[in-house]
C-alpha cells in the first residue's frame, strides 16, 4: 500500500534559490493530503503532476504566511475548474475568518463544500480518522500558535501464502477473512489456522510533520517511533541563539530529536534563505542521526 510524501516547498519565510515556501503532499493509497500551503503551492502541484481536485484534506500548521498564503489561490482555482467534492480544511480557528474576508470581497461563492475543522493549539488530539488512517495534531512552540501533525496508518492485513491457499483450493471469497486473521474451515470441518495460511501483518507506518518550533521536550511524546520524521531545520547550529530568538530549530537539534524519539528516518526542511548550499545542514544533522536526508522539491520520500 502506497505511503509517501512529495516535497512541494522547502524554504523558510523568504523564497530563495528557486526554493518555495513550505508545502507537501502525502499520498496514502491514492488518498492525497496537503500539508501546509505556502505561496505558489498550486503552481508546484501543477509542475509535479498532482491534480488539485484529488486532494481531500488540507492541514495548515499555523498562520505565518509562508505556510498558508497559497491557500486562497488554490481554493479559488479548485472552484474555477469545477470541483464538486467536499474539501476538508484543518487549521487555526482564525483561518476561517481570513478566508471569509477574502471570499467576501472577491464575491466568490465556492461550488463545493469547504468543511472547516478548527484545531486547538492547547493540546494533542485526533483530528481525522477512518479505517485506514488516523491524523493527530500536537502543539509546537513558535512565536504564534502552531501545531504539528502525525499520520498513522491503520492496522494492515496479513499476507496470504498464495501457494498454500491455492493448494488447498480455498475459494477466493475467504481470502479477506484470512487476511484479517480468521481461520478457514473447509466443508469437512477441517480447520486451517490463519497463521498457516498467511504471514503476520506488516507493522503499520507513521509520518510525523514537525512544523516551525523551538526545541523543547514538550512535543516529544507525540512524535515517538516515526518511520519518517520531517523536522524544520532553519539554521546551522552556530546560529542556535538566532534559532531560539525566532523560535526555530537547528539541523543539529533536528538530528538529536530524531535520535531521542527513535525515528527511523529524518527529513530536514524550512531552510533559511541565507543558505544557498544545503550540504552543511545535512552534514550537521548526520553527526548525530546518520539516516537523514534533505527534503528536495519534486522528490518523493517513502514512509
Amino acid at each position: 500500500m502506497k505511503f509517501e510524501v512529495l516535497i512541494l516547498g522547502n524554504s523558510s519565510a523568504t523564497p530563495m534559490f528557486d526554493r518555495h515556501p513550505t508545502s507537501q503532499v502525502l499520498n496514502f493509497n491514492e488518498q492525497l493530503f496537503l500539508i501546509d500551503c505556502g505561496e505558489g503551492t498550486q503552481m508546484q502541484l501543477s509542475r509535479y503532476g498532482i491534480k488539485s481536485n484529488r486532494i481531500g484534506h488540507i492541514f495548515i500548521s499555523h498562520l505565518h504566511g509562508d505556510h498558508y498564503l497559497g491557500l486562497v489561490g488554490l481554493l479559488s482555482s479548485m472552484h474555477l475548474v469545477g470541483r464538486k467534492s467536499d474539501l476538508h480544511l484543518y487549521g487555526p480557528a482564525a483561518l476561517k475568518e481570513i478566508l471569509d474576508v477574502q471570499f467576501l470581497h472577491s464575491e466568490t461563492v465556492l461550488r463545493y463544500n469547504l468543511i472547516f475543522h478548527p484545531i486547538s493549539p492547547d493540546g494533542p488530539g485526533i483530528i481525522f480518522e477512518n479505517r485506514t488512517m488516523k491524523v493527530s495534531a500536537f502543539p509546537l512552540t513558535h512565536r504564534i500558535a502552531c501545531t504539528g501533525f502525525r499520520f498513522d496508518e491503520g492496522p494492515r492485513a496479513r499476507t496470504l501464502l498464495g501457494d498454500v491457499v491455492q493448494a488447498l483450493n480455498i475459494p477466493t471469497v475467504y481470502y479477506p477473512a484470512i487476511k484479517k486473521g480468521m481461520d478457514y474451515v473447509d466443508e469437512k470441518g477441517d480447520v486451517y489456522p490463519a497463521d498457516q495460511l498467511s504471514l503476520p501483518a506488516p507493522k503499520s507506518r507513521s509520518y510525523v510533520y514537525c512544523s516551525d518550533t523551538v526545541r523543547t521536550v514538550n512535543y516529544l511524546p507525540y512524535v515517538q517511533h516515526a518511520d519518517l520524521m520531517y523536522h524544520e531545520s532553519t539554521f546551522l547550529h552556530d546560529m542556535v541563539d538566532r534559532a531560539k530568538e525566532t523560535f526555530h530549530t537547528t539541523a543539529l537539534e533536528a538530528g538529536e530529536i530524531a535520535k531521542e524519539t527513535h525515528a527511523k528516518k529524518l527529513l530536514l526542511g524550512h531552510y533559511s534563505a541565507r543558505y544557498r548550499d544545503l550540504a552543511p545542514l545535512l552534514e550537521e544533522a548526520r553527526t548525530v542521526f546518520p539516516n537523514t536526508e534533505l527534503s528536495i522539491e519534486g522528490k518523493w520520500f517513502l514512509v
